[in-house]
């Protein structure tokens, strides 16, 4: 793994087009050398290497869903009778993206 230095963090900050001050740098570095320890910590588990990556930590099942029934789609007025607003016989929604 390659070595977490003030310089990589600027690197990686620049690349990402970050601007954080001197403070916020040693801050995050101070939170890389302590995520460092724990992952060396982890990976001196035994038999760690054998085990299959979890990609969630819980099973999940998905038994509780319904099937999909076709059915017919509400009539416009009824689907847009309790809308806060509307225009133009659809819902209008607040702007998302300036």
């Amino acid at each position: 793994m390659k070595e977490i230095t003030l310089d990589v963090l600027h690197d990686a900050a620049t690349r990402l087009l970050f601007d954080m001050s001197d403070e916020e740098y040693q801050t995050l570095f101070e939170e890389f050398k302590i995520l460092t320890k724990q992952m060396e910590t982890i990976g001196r588990i035994q038999g760690l290497d054998e085990l299959e990556p979890m990609t969630f930590p819980f099973d999940c099942g998905n038994s509780y869903l319904r099937e999909d029934v076709a059915e017919e789609p509400l009539p416009r007025e009824e689907a847009l009778a309790n809308a806060g607003s509307v225009q133009d016989n659809e819902i209008k929604l607040p702007k998302v993206v300036g």
